[in-house]
């Protein structure tokens, strides 16, 4: 990535990304919009410069959606004004992502152990944006936001767990655990810790069967909360909402609590029926009622 030009502000981004800090460097990171992961320390801002700013020194803009990239690169030409050392980049501009630095770009307590993924599902960008699999260095954390965390080797997996036994933290994988890959051993580690939600995926009636597999394997040693999947509807041609409303109902029926998720890469305006079970079924009050 190049430094902010004032007559580039869409500078490219290089593949070695924004992360990367010197040791002992403060460094400002801004952010188009706040979510439940954003930091919220004195370095940390949304949106634009503030009358009163920190002194001079790096400025990191991360963009995790694509549909803020013209919001990024907005913010880009703002902080140049300023600072003399502001770069673009994040997950919706390819950012590769290199070794993680708690409490950085996301909250404190978040963690990151591995990046890319050994899948190709053409709805997600991860393989492309990050490779396959990499083993990061652990970092201390409760939250564990891998995008495949199964995926990575048993040796690496034990080692996380042994840190996650030194949280004193009730544990949250919410990544997105692949079914597929849940196996014995993995059951083991789970039952070793204290464990708050454990986010399994669904993205179609074919990976119904691999949930039956890991709720089988789980047995009851976990809360009835404790067990959630991230539910894809809409992207295969032909799924209606009906459709959609069965899988979802047949993943709280295994005895998962599910969250559904409306692919919508253009961030059109839903038709009635589909926000109606986007609303239903990210809430599990709204449709254990309902049930």
């Amino acid at each position: 990535m190049k430094r902010a030009d004032r007559k580039d502000p869409a500078s490219p981004i290089s593949r070695r990304g924004i992360s990367h800090q010197k040791r002992g460097e403060s460094l400002i990171r801004v952010f188009p919009r706040k979510t439940k992961w954003t930091p919220d320390d004195p370095l940390a801002f949304i949106g634009d410069p503030q009358l009163f700013r920190p002194p001079d020194q790096p400025v990191r803009i991360s963009v995790s959606f694509t549909w803020d990239i013209a919001e990024g690169k907005r913010l880009l030409e703002a902080w140049s004004q300023y600072y003399s050392d502001v770069l673009l980049g994040g997950p919706a501009l390819g950012d590769p992502g290199g070794e993680f630095t708690p409490g950085l770009f996301l909250q404190p307590g978040v963690t990151i152990t591995s990046r890319g993924c050994p899948r190709h599902c053409p709805w997600c960008d991860v393989p492309d944006r990050e490779g396959p699999i990499r083993e990061l260095e652990i970092k201390p954390g409760w939250i564990v936001q891998d995008n495949n965390f199964l995926a990575c080797s048993q040796s690496h997996i034990v080692n996380v767990f042994d840190m996650l036994r030194t949280q004193n933290r009730a544990i949250k994988f919410s990544g997105g655990l692949d079914p597929r890959l849940l196996e014995p051993w993995h059951v083991g580690l789970f039952n070793s810790i204290k464990v708050n939600e454990l986010w399994f995926s669904c993205e179609s009636r074919d990976g119904l069967p691999a949930l039956e597999k890991v709720r089988r394997m789980l047995g009851n040693r976990f809360a009835k909360d404790a067990l959630r999947c991230y539910v894809l509807v809409k992207y295969f041609p032909g799924e209606t909402p009906q459709m959609a409303e069965e899988r979802l109902y047949a993943v709280y029926q295994i005895g998962l609590l599910p969250f559904c998720m409306v692919y919508n890469p253009t961030l059109a305006p839903l038709p009635r029926e589909w926000s109606f079970l986007l609303r239903k079924w990210t809430r599990p009050p709204a449709y254990r009622a309902r049930a």
